[in-house]
């Protein structure tokens, strides 16, 4: 029923919240020069997209949303943000292993797919910082030596100085007062503002799949053909919602689709993360060479995929 939309949307906004306003406490303790704040050099290293990688494999979309801000706000590279793009399956591999599939389809499908969406991420997060150049994306916001006068900054309790961006810079000592402002409410409102468009997002996606029926694009995907199941899967793949992931492993699941097209559609897809990133319209085109070049990516190791499907003997599991 369509109520059900409106709930399942409420929950995945909820779920997701926590991790918003985490979030948005860690990234105020880094732009502030704290001690926590400070860990952030470890998001810069030369393990941070293969961590990435790793961490987009967790069944949640809270972390491809992480990763979306962090990038936003120069605390981790291009290639970091794509390795957990690059990963992130949603709910993907939950429903696979639920399925009907036999336990040790489940354990090969699980196991290849987790493998190649680390690999793949790591290689291609690896790959673009080396293009981009690390130091262009993932910077330390220091606190700063002069005050807006010229003259050399003394860090004295409860002090705020305006940055670049409008934000504020303060020191460790700050009144009470003035560090829940900073630490509770802001992070905060920033959340709140976050999971509304996230929920609207979520209404609006679910109530397409809701009209358009879900047995109606499970059978289109079937329908679609060995080697049209790839560009279709990957479409699906765009759409920035729990429900598309969901909707590839069942399909996948029940033998409708192949491997190489069921992991294209999930290699486009970033739960949220990229939703949250086009926020920003400023640097839409930024955003959208991001989400083409995801698609691209998807397609072309779908495809790759299932010729080599296709040139191996069947597997009887």
């Amino acid at each position: 029923m369509w109520w059900d939309v409106i709930y399942d949307a409420l929950l995945d906004t909820l779920k997701l919240f926590p991790f918003l306003f985490l979030l948005y406490v860690l990234i105020e303790l880094m732009e502030h020069n704290t001690k926590v704040g400070r860990a952030n050099r470890a998001l810069t290293g030369k393990w941070a997209p293969l961590v990435g990688s790793v961490t987009g494999l967790v069944p949640m979309c809270g972390f491809s949303v992480m990763a979306a801000k962090l990038y936003e706000r120069r605390h981790i590279t291009l290639g970091t943000l794509l390795a957990v793009f690059i990963a992130t399956s949603d709910e993907a591999f939950l429903v696979m292993l639920v399925s009907d599939m036999s336990w040790l389809n489940k354990l090969i499908s699980i196991l290849a797919m987790c493998g190649m969406k680390v690999l793949l991420g790591a290689g291609i997060g690896y790959l673009a910082d080396l293009i981009a150049g690390r130091s262009k994306r993932a910077v330390i916001l220091p606190l700063p030596e002069y005050d807006v006068h010229g003259h050399p900054h003394e860090c004295e309790e409860g002090e705020h100085l305006p940055d670049a961006d409008g934000a504020y810079t303060a020191c460790e000592h700050a009144h009470a007062e003035k560090w829940f402002l900073l630490y509770i409410v802001s992070p905060l409102l920033h959340a709140l503002k976050v999971a509304a468009f996230v929920l609207a997002v979520n209404l609006l996606f679910g109530f397409l799949i809701y009209f358009v029926g879900e047995d109606n694009v499970n059978a289109f995907l079937q329908g679609s053909g060995y080697w049209y199941q790839p560009l279709v899967c990957a479409v699906l793949g765009l759409v920035p919602n729990c429900a598309s992931s969901v909707i590839l492993a069942e399909v996948y699941a029940m033998g409708g689709i192949t491997f190489g097209s069921c992991f294209a559609g999930l290699v486009v897809n970033t739960g949220l993360g990229a939703l949250v990133l086009c926020r920003n319209v400023k640097n839409w085109k930024r955003n959208a060479l991001m989400i083409v070049g995801l698609f691209v990516l998807g397609i072309a190791v779908g495809y790759a995929v299932n010729g080599v499907e296709l040139a191996l003997p069947p597997l009887n599991i």
